[in-house]
């Protein structure tokens, strides 16, 4: 018996003892209090020792309890007493605080200097100007639509990311389309269909049609062309993107916990409601790089000409390679590209998967970016960035780094009222956001929490603008990976764009070009492997430099 266990044993048996004469003697509420807690303590050890699952119970009984109890609140008591504002993941108290102000409409400054080490391996920064200057408003959208997009779209820089009705409720989901209507942005569905709480307020919309189809597929799972039709030539619909992967979980698809799946929710995507909704990894419209051209096609005569895109979370470089041949060789180009980087995550996902696989969203935009450069894709196309955006230089990062416009969820969630309490899974959230309990989600002030993503959006920009100004450029297409300054480990800051250098216009689609030195031989590796029939890379065997050239 350990020690624990005699102690327990002996604090029953007093206690009880005790508790029962002075009960005994005296039956006020006090002694009775008393005879029940001794009792309580007596039954829940007794059960610990002989009959609980838990070693913890059995060598620790009743004690084992309060470490449960302060457990459960070990992300809070981190978050709020023990973290210092720039350590915190996925966003710092520094990042959070910055959303909330701006939010709010209230003072974002910061006194005293930094709390940044700004010699630490990898700080990225800014050169700026002797001779600011200001952004106009004729340079501050981003025009979306390629020469067989017959209903172009002209895009905020900043915008509101894929979160689903069903990850999100439907408060939520409306406060936040009713922000994009005030700040004049667009608002992507997620791959749960365009729910009545995305369409009723009347901002732009990106329906994002995903793996499972949801909100235009048959009783049996498949594509329904007419059921697509009815909903994309809505004229609140802009455009539509094809979800091919995530970042949060690449090579998995969406999680809905069946704890999220109400009847509502369940009649929208044509679900069951007793079972996880599980997306199929694979989009079965999508298995090839022609079927997803044809695909891109097939839905863009079906919407009435608009934008038509995917969003892809970048894995092996030779694959989205693939994609690029079977677009020059088909002459079917998508109007843009959404890239989700492996930071991103709004929901479920495996511990795993969030951790170890894909490519983080800056390294994905500038390979996608020059990519599209070297096979002489890039004018048609446009790149819209996601991934962790908090601030204007994590907006203006991405551009840099080759992106035409960005998406946020998270920060949107921020501007909502979230407080990354990570309880997104459970349909437990603390303010309503991401669950579908209604006594939770009617927290939610539709009116006053639009609002704040408004504000969020605005000020936002505003601050993004006045950083482009600040490096003496007066319009943010200018912006190159070059004037994104990253530091070494030996101390030294190094333009983003050196570390790999840039492709020239055709340079992986030109005989001449290709054989030139100064193509990389991992480029020229890539290049050769891709397949424009597969998406799987060809089996072919490595090369020697010299071979390559």
């Amino acid at each position: 018996m350990t020690i624990m266990q005699k102690l327990y044993w002996l604090v029953a048996s007093l206690g009880n003892i005790l508790a029962l004469r002075l009960f005994l003697a005296d039956t006020g509420f006090f002694q009775a209090f008393l005879l029940s807690a001794t009792l309580i303590y007596t039954v829940i050890g007794f059960y610990d020792i002989y009959f609980s699952k838990h070693n913890l119970n059995r060598l620790y009984p009743v004690v084992a309890y309060i470490r449960y109890f302060l457990e459960s609140y070990r992300v809070e008591i981190q978050q709020y007493f023990i973290a210092n504002d720039t350590e915190e993941r996925p966003f710092n108290r520094e990042q959070r605080t910055l959303v909330y102000q701006r939010s709010k409409n209230v003072r974002d400054t910061i006194a005293f200097g930094t709390q940044r080490d700004l010699l630490e391996d990898n700080y990225l920064s800014l050169w700026h100007s002797l001779h600011p200057k200001v952004v106009s408003d004729d340079v501050k959208k981003i025009r979306i639509g390629g020469p067989d997009c017959t209903q172009p779209y002209d895009a905020s820089y900043l915008n509101i990311s894929a979160m689903s009705f069903g990850s999100l409720s439907a408060n939520a989901i409306e406060a936040l389309n009713l922000g994009a209507l005030k700040a004049g942005c667009y608002h992507n569905t997620g791959e749960g269909s365009a729910s009545p709480y995305h369409l009723k307020h009347g901002g732009d919309v990106v329906w994002q049609i995903g793996t499972g189809l949801f909100g235009c597929r048959d009783s049996h799972g498949n594509f329904a062309p007419e059921s697509f039709a009815k909903m994309a030539q809505k004229p609140q619909i802009k455009m539509i993107e094809i979800k091919l992967s995530q970042g949060a979980k690449p090579g998995h698809g969406g999680v809905l916990p069946a704890a999220k799946i109400s009847d509502e929710i369940a009649a929208i995507r044509h679900i069951a409601t007793d079972k996880d909704c599980v997306s199929p990894a694979v989009n079965p419209e999508c298995t090839t790089p022609k079927d997803l051209l044809n695909f891109i096609v097939r839905l863009r005569e079906l919407s009435g000409g608009k934008p038509i895109g995917f969003k892809l979370c970048i894995g092996n470089p030779v694959e989205f390679l693939s994609l690029c041949k079977a677009m020059l060789e088909t002459g079917i180009s998508p109007d843009f590209i959404t890239i989700d980087g492996a930071e991103g995550g709004t929901g479920a996902a495996p511990v795993e998967f969030t951790n170890r696989l894909g490519m983080v969203c800056l390294e994905s935009v500038y390979f996608v970016h020059n990519a599209l450069v070297g096979t002489g894709l890039r004018e048609n196309i446009k790149i819209i960035a996601s991934g962790k955006t908090a601030s204007s230089f994590d907006l203006l990062s991405k551009i840099a780094m080759g992106a035409d416009c960005v998406n946020a969820a998270r920060t949107m969630m921020m501007a909502l009222g979230c407080i990354q309490s990570r309880h997104c899974n459970t349909n437990l959230c603390p303010t309503g956001i991401a669950t579908q309990d209604p006594a939770r989600s009617k927290a939610i002030d539709i009116d006053v929490k639009s609002e704040r993503v408004k504000n969020f959006h605005n000020n936002t920009l505003e601050s993004f603008f006045e950083l482009v100004g600040s490096m003496g450029l007066d319009d943010p297409a200018k912006l190159l990976p070059q004037m994104l300054k990253r530091r070494t480990p030996y101390g030294q800051l190094m333009s983003s764009g050196n570390l790999m250098p840039p492709l020239t216009d055709k340079i992986l689609v030109s005989d001449a070009e290709f054989s030139n030195s100064g193509l990389s031989d991992t480029w020229k590796q890539w290049w050769q492997q891709a397949n424009s029939d597969d998406f799987y890379a060809a089996d072919i065997t490595m090369l020697k430099p010299a071979e390559l050239a």
